[in-house]
Order: structure tokens, then sequence, then C-alpha cells
């Protein structure tokens, strides 16, 4: 099949661009309003999209009443979110933070979860969540789209701590999201979760590999043994 959005129909029961693009991490953020009010929602358009420094990245839509989301007012009124990783066991309490309820609604009352006190910003995070980065604001992209809802607010973070529950590592010293069962959203109302992995080691100098693997210091290392230096 073949078909260009909004200018010619794709024909199916259902719109497939969504599920094109799978899975897709979930984006569980907490932040704080001026007043205090704590909120939690996820967001299916999340990714990292740096390491050195480490940053992250969201998309919000805003509603049909083209009213923005709290998530996004919060972090650009404050400065500041945290992202909280969402798992299988955490699936229910994920899916009934989603629900739009009133900016004066604190969602992790409203999903029966505990708060866990940051370090370096005000909101907090999710107790229950095994990983959480703390964030900086960055800045904002907006994108109009073709109505209120199709409008959307890309928001850029710098990661400024991590917290992972020990629990987490497996006997390596590595994340087990396997134990871990990281949720991502596909398409529709589908999600799946992270239930078996595999192993692909690309060609590539010490550089581009510890690259890869995201360090900084092992990229840092690299260069200086390339450099000859001690």
């Amino acid at each position: 099949m073949y078909y260009e959005p909004g200018k010619s129909a794709h024909g199916l029961p259902h719109d497939p661009f969504k599920s094109c693009v799978v899975p897709r991490p979930i984006g569980w953020i907490s932040t704080t309003s001026r007043t205090g009010i704590d909120n939690l929602a996820p967001f299916s358009q999340f990714q990292n999209v740096s390491f050195d420094p480490p940053m992250v990245m969201f998309c919000a839509n805003q509603n049909a009443g083209g009213r923005r989301k709290d998530t996004v007012v919060n972090v650009e009124d404050t400065g500041q979110f945290v992202w909280n990783l969402a798992t299988w066991e955490l699936r229910e309490a994920v899916n009934r933070s989603s629900e739009d309820v009133a900016p004066e609604v604190d969602e992790f009352a409203h999903a029966g979860l505990v708060k866990a006190p940051s370090r370096l910003v005000r909101p907090p995070r999710v107790a229950a969540s095994p990983i959480q980065f703390e964030c900086s604001y960055l800045q904002t992209l907006r994108l109009p789209g073709n109505g209120a809802l199709g409008t959307v607010d890309v928001v850029f973070g710098r990661v400024l701590a991590i917290h992972i529950d020990d629990a987490a590592l497996d006997e390596r010293g590595r994340i087990d999201v396997l134990k871990l069962r990281p949720i991502a959203r596909l398409g529709y109302h589908d999600y799946t979760s992270v239930e078996s992995l595999f192993t692909l080691r690309p060609q590539g100098g010490p550089t581009r590999l510890a690259g890869l693997e995201g360090s900084p210091e092992k990229v840092a290392a690299a260069l200086a043994q390339a450099r000859g230096e001690p």
C-alpha cells in the first residue's frame, strides 16, 4: 500500500502511522508547578538525544482545545523535571497517571504512588521506579500542527543526576532489562515490554565502541590512547 498523509486516504480501519515507529520508550515525567503541586504524566514520544553531556527529550501535544500540557507548563515555569522508568510492574499506575485531570490534581496520589525526594531538583521521583533521571530544562521546540491537537512541544533537558536501584543491576554491573521489563508504546492502544534481547557488536575501534556505549570517560581514554598519551 501507499498513501500520503493529509493528501490521500490509507484505507485502513485504523491509522497506521504510530504503529510504524515502534517500540517507543515511555517518558514518565514528574514535575512541580509554581504553586507547589506535583504532576506526573507519561509521554510516548521520549528518547535520549546525546550522552556527553546526557540529554533527553519528550514531545507533548496540546489538547483539542489548544491548551498546553501541564507538564510542559511546569517545566518551562520551574526549569526542572524528572524522568522515571516505566516498568511492567508499574503499568497500571502509568496508565492511571495518563488520565486528563485538572492542573490542581496530584497524579502521584491519583495513581496511588509513593514519592521519593530528588537531590538536585524540586520535582519528586516515583519511589517504585527502579531508575530516575533528575533533569534541568534546556529549551522547547514548538512545532505547529494542522490543528490544535497536532501542535506539539518538543522539550529538551539535561540529565543532572541518575538514580539506579542496586537491585536493577546484574552480576556484571549492567542494567538487567529482562528483570525490570521496561514497557514501551506501540500503536493503537498497544504496549510491549522487554522480555528478550540479543547482542550485536559492530566493527570499529575503541573510540567508536565507547561512543556507542555512551561513555564519555571511555571516549576520552580512547582518544588519549590514540594520541599516545599516558
